[in-house]
């Protein structure tokens, strides 16, 4: 397999085309402390655009990632698929400027088109599910700022299966527009999405869109057995967020690593490019979203596209970062189950 950004893919149940690699600017703006300033977000930008690279990602929440976005993309709007998110907190104490409800979602796409210098955003994701919104009212506002050119097409992430495939109904039922993506976390460590999230996004027609999938750096080698006891900081934590402390970096987790090591230095690459190639060999997958705060980084991200696993190597791969299914999964493909569904009978495989 060998892929380039411009090897464009559907972006689920829409005509719309983007690369196999979207750019993460998350880390545009210096604000975070650990962020690329504009020369440097510029220059990502830039190489990303050059290669071929047409989806870019940001949130109204993402400090000047917008900003920064929309002045970089200025001269080349059209050519480019931006998608920004709505839903998290932009001023603190007012309770209205949160959640998914009809008013923050009008004045987050009012607050994001201007920020990206642009009429209409391409993609428009609700970023994390508030258990309050009624979903008529969310889809309603959703429909109606694509009836009104504001948006093309809309998106979830960070919701329950349940939730968006009974959206996904609804909207169907309503003729209103329909859900067409999903942003997940989702890697060799976080694979739980594999129970329901992702079956949920191929039967309801959402590409998947993961982000963090190198684990916050912890496939790509940035932390090390000490800190799993949070003693000493590998040399990959971030300024001012620390994945040693939310629990990420565990003996499970750097097993796995240890393995995406092993498999990377087989191939000749490295484990950022290893863990990507995983990503991208998953037909489940659009396209993982790559974050980088230097050229560098960047460069060695978007390697993974000539990356080609073996057969072995996923295998060893998939074993050491197995989950278990849970219920009712692991019941529906246990043996009981085959035998008291179908007895002797022979029957032809289905999906």
């Amino acid at each position: 397999m060998s892929l380039t950004l411009d090897t464009y893919r559907l972006l689920g149940r829409s005509g719309l085309r983007v690369s196999p690699l979207a750019l993460g600017t998350a880390t545009f703006g210096p604000e975070t402390g650990w962020g690329a300033g504009e020369d440097d977000a510029r220059r990502l930008f830039d190489r990303y655009v050059e290669l071929g690279g047409n989806f870019l990602d940001t949130a109204v929440g993402y400090g000047s990632s917008e900003s920064l976005l929309g002045k970089f993309a200025h001269d080349r709007r059209e050519s480019l698929v931006l998608a920004t998110k709505y839903t998290t907190l932009r001023r603190p104490g007012d309770p209205n400027s949160t959640s998914s409800s009809r008013k923050n979602l009008f004045a987050s796409v009012h607050t994001s088109l201007q920020r990206l210098d642009t009429d209409y955003l391409d993609l428009l994701y609700l970023h994390v599910w508030d258990f309050t919104t009624p979903v008529d009212e969310i889809l309603r506002g959703l429909d109606d700022l694509v009836r009104q050119g504001k948006v093309l097409h809309v998106a979830i992430s960070n919701a329950p299966a349940w939730q968006i495939s009974r959206m996904q109904a609804i909207a169907d039922l309503r003729g209103w527009s329909p859900l067409i993506a999903l942003q997940l976390e989702y890697n060799l460590i976080e694979r739980t999405g594999e129970r329901d999230l992702i079956p949920m996004a191929r039967e309801m027609g959402l590409g998947v869109v993961p982000y963090s999938p190198l684990a916050g750096g912890l496939l790509a080698g940035a932390y090390r057995r000490a800190d799993v006891a949070g003693v000493t900081p590998g040399d990959g934590t971030r300024k001012g967020f620390n994945f040693a402390a939310l629990g990420t970096v565990t003996e499970r987790n750097l097993d796995i690593a240890d393995i995406l090591k092993e498999v990377a230095a087989e191939l000749g690459c490295t484990p950022a490019q290893a863990g990507l190639a995983w990503l991208l060999r998953n037909p489940d997958v659009t396209a993982p979203i790559i974050g980088a705060r230097t050229p560098a980084q960047l460069e060695d991200n978007l390697a993974a596209l000539t990356v080609d696993l073996t057969a072995a190597q996923l295998a060893r791969l998939e074993e050491v970062s197995a989950i278990d299914p849970g219920h009712p999964h692991a019941l529906l493909a246990g043996d009981h189950i085959r035998n008291v569904m179908r007895g002797d009978l022979t029957m032809a495989a289905g999906r």
